[in-house]
């Protein structure tokens, strides 16, 4: 099985940002573990540009397409045995990086 996981931060009260060893050290173990398919950060909710295609013409918004104190600050791609599995990893990963985590399966 196949899991997103996104690590969401909040601009009231933000994570560490000396984490970035601890996660360096976390993504090796997946990567050993088999665990690793994708990662990465994103940039700050500022940078984003909202497409909007489904009428006659096409939208572009500058900024998030939602405002919210909590925003999406980077993704990993997991495959895993189970959910149990998954879910004990998001455990980790959120001590690791100092943030919230959510574990969705692909379908």
């Amino acid at each position: 099985m196949q899991f997103m996981v996104s690590v969401i931060d909040d601009k009231v009260d933000p994570g560490s940002t000396d984490r970035q060893p601890a996660i360096s050290a976390f993504n090796e173990r997946l990567i050993a573990d088999g665990y690793w398919v994708f990662a990465g950060g994103l940039a700050d909710t500022g940078e984003a540009t909202v497409i909007d295609n489904r009428g006659e013409q096409a939208i572009f918004s500058d900024g998030p397409f939602v405002e919210s104190k909590e925003y999406l600050a980077g993704v990993w791609v997991w495959e895993a045995p189970d959910l149990e599995t998954a879910l004990a990893l998001a455990t980790e990963a959120s001590k690791v990086c100092d943030r919230k985590i959510e574990v969705r399966p692909f379908q």
